[in-house]
């Protein structure tokens, strides 16, 4: 029998999961929330009663920090870390997944893990060499330099 609360936040979890694949985080993280998702699901008595004889850390797959998760979502209804993963991108941000070579999931890591926020940031990248060497880049710096000149053009 799946539990209300089991069932909520393995879905958090597999939803932050997720996020964290689109963002290319450690893919330890991402596989922790995976299966923490699945133990949540497997687990005979309500998660809310494993947290009050204090067994969370007990459950296969849950460590402190996910234990941690799971009693803020018991008092609030959600996770804060959540939330925070879900931000979306900023429009102008996420319309560079139209530009040659650059996809949504590279658009997504170029704003979160490197810290690109700007045209002009990702110009800088793309001159400097090292866009390339980037996993997910597909296209040719001088196509992508020229449709950046375009969009430049037009604002």
């Amino acid at each position: 029998m799946t539990h209300t609360h089991n069932q909520q936040i393995a879905e958090l979890f597999r939803a932050m999961a997720d996020l964290l694949a689109t963002q290319r985080a450690n893919p330890y993280r991402v596989r922790a929330y995976r299966r923490a998702a699945d133990s949540l699901l497997a687990l005979e008595d309500d998660v809310a009663t494993v947290a009050q004889r204090g067994g969370l850390e007990d459950i296969e797959g849950v460590g402190k920090d996910l234990a941690q998760k799971i009693l803020e979502f018991l008092e609030t209804g959600t996770i804060r870390a959540y939330e925070e993963l879900k931000t979306p991108l900023p429009p102008e941000v996420k319309d560079w997944s139209k530009l040659p070579g650059l996809s949504d999931s590279l658009v997504t890591y170029l704003y979160f893990r490197l810290g690109i926020r700007t045209v002009a940031d990702l110009k800088q990248l793309i001159e400097s060499h090292l866009l390339r060497t980037l996993p997910g880049f597909s296209g040719s710096e001088t196509a992508l330099l020229e449709a950046i000149q375009k969009l430049d053009e037009t604002i």
